[in-house]
């Protein structure tokens, strides 16, 4: 139970250190968005490499040339989902959550609340940590697809053109394109 050899703590340091090179350099070749601020695929994806990992320091049954091999399919995987979802908005929507707007001019949206299991407490945190105690003064609070809370002043909303795409948002008459030649 306290130790079996000093093979199984050589195999550890040897196959740990290699394995733990390996994970580095395909993080580094995978680039910078697998080490970004986790959307749910990310993280499923970031589980997964860790628990690849522990398998190939701790399972004597696990060769480092298989660990390499699940550890370089796994971070493929990842990149290949970051390439389809960036040229494919469906596949975007699949793998990634849509930003859902939270607060509008001041006002709780409980719907969407309800909708993305928060509670009022939760958006008012983010605006305090923002440095401000006013909801009327806040024009937008947005549940990010990373599962972070954007908060928008009324002095920062502009055009409000970065809420496009937001679920909740209704996108200001200026910026609607036009729905036929009579408007």
């Amino acid at each position: 139970m306290w130790f079996d050899s000093w093979a199984d703590i050589l195999r550890i340091l040897l196959v740990g250190a290699a394995s733990y090179i390996t994970l580095v350099v395909l993080l580094r070749l995978s680039g910078k968005r697998t080490l970004g601020q986790l959307n749910v695929f990310d993280f499923v994806v970031t589980v997964a490499l860790g628990s690849t990992l522990a398998t190939i320091f701790l399972s004597t049954d696990v060769s480092w040339a298989e660990g390499a091999t699940a550890l370089a399919l796994l971070a493929g995987l990842q990149l290949l989902v970051a390439l389809v979802s960036a040229r494919r908005p469906r596949a975007r929507r699949f793998f990634t959550s849509e930003p859902a707007l939270l607060l509008a001019d001041g006002r709780i949206r409980e719907d969407a609340l309800r909708r993305n299991r928060l509670t009022e407490s939760e958006v008012r945190q983010a605006v305090r940590m923002q440095g401000t105690g006013d909801l009327s003064r806040i024009r937008a609070v947005v549940l990010e697809t990373n599962g972070t809370l954007s908060v928008i002043t009324a002095d920062a909303y502009g055009d409000g053109s970065a809420l496009e795409n937001v679920r909740g948002h209704d996108r200001p008459a200026a910026h609607r394109e036009d729905t036929g030649p009579d408007e």
